[in-house]
């Protein structure tokens, strides 16, 4: 997928965003949880589709970023962008501490860290009631107005635009990185990590910056979620949500940004949908859909696309 492939990709995805105010009123706060959901997936693509690094415990970030935000917000610091600073820096500074252990090794044994480091934040947030609430949750925090105006209403409208105008950010951000000599340097590692390690490539360089600024991503995902929910728990650092993401980026095609934003969407939406008709077993019928999207639709809906595109040059010619 070439750079004006994807730079092309982008009006269009915010042009329908931006129509999904006006066309879906009533869905405003499923709209926010989507934007939310691509913010999470940009930043866990960076890991798997760009450096080839598998995480199961990248919701960790996710919740660090929530967690920071809300208790800045309950200790009185009620600035909303002050609270995304500060999620970035809590998120960055973790993964960069945890990335010189994280990079190292094979998949196998990546898998099994970020599980376990996964699984530690969760039991220190939840031993820690007096900070994180624990099974409760924190919820008795107020967000104040962003740029000093525009509060936080009941029907979403704020949240809507604000997690809206965070994910144009982050998707620019994504874009410039995937883009630039480092973005390639990872692609480099992905496909052929011995062949970058004779070159003299800083391999383990490379992929701690990637894990770090990844993190950082994820943290402000998270952010905006508790920002605009006014909810922080233990759910948003839990496995589950760790699995979410991955599907996610398969649905929509690892290495795309673009694939992956779509796939957040058509993620969000069949699971609304799935769950309104069977609150109990939508997971069924949530397998199905993942399982068909890998079997019948190679790469994803990013590769659905591509041969879409492939198809269209060949007939017109």
């Amino acid at each position: 997928m070439t750079c004006l492939t994807k730079v092309g990709f982008a009006p269009f995805l915010f042009a329908a965003a931006l129509a999904s105010y006006f066309v879906l009123p009533d869905y405003l706060a499923l709209l926010t949880h989507i934007f939310v959901l691509a913010m999470f997936a940009l930043s866990y693509d960076l890991l798997q589709g760009q450096g080839g690094i598998v995480s199961l415990g990248h919701a960790a970030f996710f919740g660090l970023g929530a967690y920071t935000a809300a208790i800045l917000a309950r200790a009185g610091w009620h600035d909303p962008f002050l609270g995304l600073t500060a999620a970035i820096v809590v998120s960055a500074s973790v993964a960069f501490v945890l990335a010189p252990i994280v990079v190292r090794g094979n998949d196998l044994t990546r898998l099994l860290l970020t599980l376990g480091i996964g699984s530690l934040l969760f039991e220190m947030a939840n031993r820690a009631r007096w900070l994180t609430g624990g099974a409760d949750g924190l919820s008795d925090f107020l967000v104040g107005p962003v740029f000093g105006r525009f509060q936080f209403d009941f029907m979403g409208r704020t949240a809507f635009f604000y997690a809206l105008g965070a994910l144009a950010l982050v998707y620019a951000f994504m874009w410039r990185v995937t883009e630039s000599p480092f973005g390639l340097a990872l692609r480099g590692i992905r496909e052929n990590l011995r062949r970058m390690h004779s070159i003299g490539a800083p391999v383990g360089r490379h992929l701690a910056v990637a894990y770090t600024l990844s993190g950082a991503v994820a943290g402000l995902a998270g952010a905006v979620l508790a920002q605009t929910s006014q909810f922080a728990s233990l759910d948003m650092l839990g496995f589950d949500r760790s699995a979410e993401v991955m599907m996610v980026a398969t649905l929509g095609g690892t290495g795309h940004i673009h694939g992956v934003v779509i796939g957040a969407a058509a993620f969000g939406y069949v699971k609304d949908a799935l769950s309104t008709v069977s609150p109990q077993y939508w997971h069924f019928g949530l397998g199905i859909v993942l399982m068909a999207s890998v079997f019948v639709v190679r790469g994803g809906i990013a590769g659905g696309l591509s041969d879409a595109a492939r198809w269209i040059t060949r007939i017109s010619k």
